[in-house]
């Protein structure tokens, strides 16, 4: 885990926040996250540092260690990250050249994909 980010449960807040303020997955009525919601997140993020963060990063400024991989805080700005669901279910195969490729469970899709949308940089309007 990057020493330089904030403790997990600190970032999956704010995160959510984030996510929720103008995001694709609304907030439960405008309550608090659920335990299952940062669970989710949790193993998402997991995820997303066992299998991608050798090539993408995961952090909110900065370079990817692998020069074709766009930083995963910028996936939003090429297409939904929802879009994702499909080539993430099926086994993807897209990205930069060398990219593994990997099948995922979906309860694992769902959670890459939770935690995916909680580092979205904002769009600008």
């Amino acid at each position: 885990m990057n020493a330089a980010r904030p403790p997990l449960l600190m970032t999956v807040c704010l995160l959510l926040f984030a996510a929720c303020s103008g995001a694709e997955t609304p907030p439960r009525d405008g309550a608090d996250p659920s335990t299952e919601q940062i669970e989710q997140l949790g193993r998402g993020e997991a995820i997303a540092e066992t299998l991608c963060s050798t090539c993408h990063t995961l952090d909110a400024a900065g370079a990817s260690p692998h020069p074709e991989a766009i930083p995963l805080r910028e996936l939003s700005s090429n297409y939904p990250v929802r879009s994702l669901r499909a080539p993430l279910s099926a086994g993807i195969v897209v990205g930069h050249p060398d990219m593994p490729e990997w099948q995922f469970e979906p309860q694992d899709v769902e959670a890459l994909l939770a935690f995916l949308e909680s580092i979205q940089e904002a769009q600008p309007i």
